[in-house]
């Protein structure tokens, strides 16, 4: 395969690049549904509309001067909150005659992944004759088009990292748009329209849509790239892990041979892929010695962390992040190196960073009752619990440390992680683990045994106790915490309100 190796990044200004059509393959592409040109498309509709990332596309639309509404038969916070800041109508429920009745003012219907050939609406939308496409390609088409497409990638870290990117790239003023996976503090939303000829995007590897079963990120044909990782997840959609390394490779292909692709250095699958199938410049970042980009003098203070990054053995910047944890001082060492080949130095890089609020969900102190610490996470798989827990031992060291788990997620729900969960708890002193989230969705061979998996945690040395319901686990907590704890909740959802249950049942 032919790999050019540039000697020389764009320099300040960069050079703006998007490879023409044809270069890249998602899969399933937006020829397989209607033609439209985007240039007359003004009114645009969104079936799914109060999902995460399709609401956030929403505002991007509706940012951008287009006419935005759709409909949803889940309208609830914080989502319907933003539509409705954003003055977006919402339509409860998918009727044909949300279609049907506005067919001559829709020029545009995005589908959502969650939706179904068999939804009223896309029925009634093909009935129509209306043009339609998905939300990766909506996104691509209007707003990576003709802009350097700056994509975050990987099993874990990409929500982080690419919230600390945009805001790095903001505080330095690209005045970049964004979309993220989660909610950034420092803009008190997950989207920005792009002020300049910059977009970063997190790369979801989840399927697209109905009509286009291949993974979000194929469409978003990067200038530079991050990859934070490659683990087996999703195990809904995907098969094994040499199916996720396959679509990972796609991603990989996809990035502009002029620009460039930063690997975590110590990742096994990451690497192989980024070594055997990147067409661009490859660079490495992490702890281990021969990174490219070298993290070294790692130290934790009072929740943030500290630590000296070189390039090729040359010193770059001293940097600090207001996070705790090694896996987010690598985070930070990729944002850095990618700003630092766009041209942006040390000194904006660091001023940046130390501005970092965090995002939603992730380490985020919910509150603190009598001395002891509610924490909320997303954490639901075998790596981020592990991560997560020595995160939270750097922020609070000498804590007597609480892991409540929910199996929630399609991948957390299943044996898949039988093995791997019991030693990602370890570094916790106490592990409650609640029964599984509507275990009736998942085949009962397939399904997780949470009974073994707290047995497996004992026999290694850990406490680990199965208790089913929310309320019995706030009961227990608010029974045995002292002042000086930290309880760590994790759960890809909602967990029944807990966090709050558990404030209230300590104070």
């Amino acid at each position: 395969m032919f790999r050019p190796y540039p000697t020389a990044f764009p320099p300040r200004g960069w050079l703006l690049t998007f490879p023409p059509a044809g270069l890249y393959n998602p899969s399933i592409s937006a020829s397989m549904t209607p033609s439209f040109d985007p240039s007359k498309v003004r009114r645009v509709y969104i079936i799914a509309i109060c999902g995460t990332g399709m609401a956030s596309l929403a505002g991007l639309f509706k940012s951008s001067g287009f006419e935005v509404w759709g409909s949803d038969v889940n309208v609830y916070p914080p989502m319907s909150t933003l539509l409705d800041g954003l003055g977006i109508p919402v339509l409860p429920g998918f009727r044909r005659e949300n279609i049907l009745d506005a067919r001559d003012r829709i020029d545009l219907v995005i589908v959502g992944n969650a939706v179904s050939k068999d939804n009223e609406e896309v029925i009634a939308m093909q009935e129509a004759g209306l043009p339609y496409t998905s939300f990766p390609d909506a996104l691509a088409r209007f707003f990576l088009e003709g802009r350097s497409s700056l994509v975050v990638a990987g099993t874990h870290g990409k929500t982080t990292t690419t919230a600390l990117l945009a805001w790095t790239l903001h505080a330095c003023g690209k005045k970049p748009g964004f979309m993220a996976g989660g909610w950034l503090k420092n803009f008190d939303c997950n989207f920005q329209a792009p002020g300049g000829d910059v977009f970063v995007t997190e790369g979801d590897e989840y399927d697209t849509a109905f009509f286009d079963k291949g993974s979000k990120f194929l469409h978003y044909r990067p200038y530079a790239a991050i990859l934070t990782g490659v683990e087996f997840d999703h195990a809904d959609i995907f098969r094994d892990l040499d199916q996720v390394r396959g679509v990972f490779r796609g991603f990989v292909e996809s990035i502009d041979r002029n620009g460039f692709l930063l690997v975590e250095s110590s990742d096994t699958h990451g690497r192989e892929i980024a070594e055997t199938a990147a067409p661009c410049r490859l660079e490495t970042y992490g702890f281990a010695e021969g990174a490219d980009w070298r993290v070294s003098g790692y130290r934790v203070a009072g929740g943030s962390c500290s630590f000296l990054l070189s390039h090729n053995g040359q010193a770059w910047g001293q940097l600090s992040l207001p996070l705790a944890g090694r896996y987010n001082a690598e985070n930070a060492a990729a944002v850095a190196a990618l700003c630092a080949h766009l041209g942006i130095g040390p000194a904006e890089v660091a001023k940046g960073f130390l501005g970092f609020k965090g995002i939603k969900r992730r380490q985020e102190v919910v509150g603190v009752k009598n001395g002891v610490t509610v924490l909320d996470d997303f954490a639901h798989h075998p790596t981020a619990i592990r991560r997560t827990i020595e995160g939270v031992r750097e922020a609070y060291p000498g804590c007597r440390l609480w892991a409540v788990f929910e199996p929630r997620s399609a991948s957390s729900r299943r044996r898949v992680f039988q093995d791997s969960f019991p030693p990602s708890f370890l570094g916790a002193d106490r592990v409650l683990i609640a029964g599984l989230f509507a275990p009736e969705k998942i085949k009962p061979e397939e399904r997780l045994d949470v009974a073994r998996v707290v047995a497996d945690i004992g026999s290694l040395g850990g406490r680990a106790e199965l208790i089913e319901g929310v309320e019995e686990i706030v009961d227990r907590v608010g029974r045995d915490c002292a002042p000086g704890d930290v309880v760590l909740v994790m759960s890809s959802g909602g967990f029944g309100g807990i966090h709050r249950k558990l404030l209230d049942r300590i104070g």
